[in-house]
């Protein structure tokens, strides 16, 4: 594939990872393939296990989002019991979202069962690819970090 333009790259990109992200997408049997929680939930479920309680600003800050739209993403989740709101001690106006035990369950089988997935179909590539792969895919990541800051 070499010497290829990038808008070739580009549009073969376009095709591929959309085939690539409902093949993993078939092989998960959680609430976000089965439609129950949407992606956009998930990634703020993520946030607040890394970082943990966290203003409703951060978390539309993080999703690049309105405080209004991040308040109906959250919403949902407590309905569904996966968040919990927890007053500030010194200033009840303040309110943290923190992850209970049910979400952080769902993030634990979302986990395991994302692992097994790349574990069954990276199995079958070599470990050079893998790590070359990896390697790219960092590089992407790190691109993408400095252009969001």
């Amino acid at each position: 594939m070499t010497g290829m333009a990038i808008t070739d790259f580009a549009q073969k990109m376009n095709q591929i990872i959309p085939e690539i992200m409902k093949g993993f997408a078939r092989r998960q049997n959680n609430e976000v393939y089965k439609g129950k929680i949407t992606l956009p939930q998930l990634l703020i479920l993520e946030l607040l296990s890394r970082q943990g309680a966290s203003k409703m600003t951060d978390l539309a800050k993080y999703m690049q989002v309105t405080t209004a739209a991040s308040t109906g993403i959250v919403e949902r989740l407590v309905r569904q019991g996966y968040v919990q709101r927890a007053y500030d001690q010194n200033d009840r106006r303040i309110v943290r979202i923190k992850l209970n035990t049910k979400g952080t369950e769902l993030l634990k089988k979302i986990s395991q069962q994302r692992a097994q997935s790349v574990t069954r179909i990276f199995s079958q590539i070599s470990e050079d690819d893998r790590a070359e792969y990896l390697r790219i895919l960092m590089q992407v990541k790190d691109i993408l970090d400095k252009e969001e800051s």
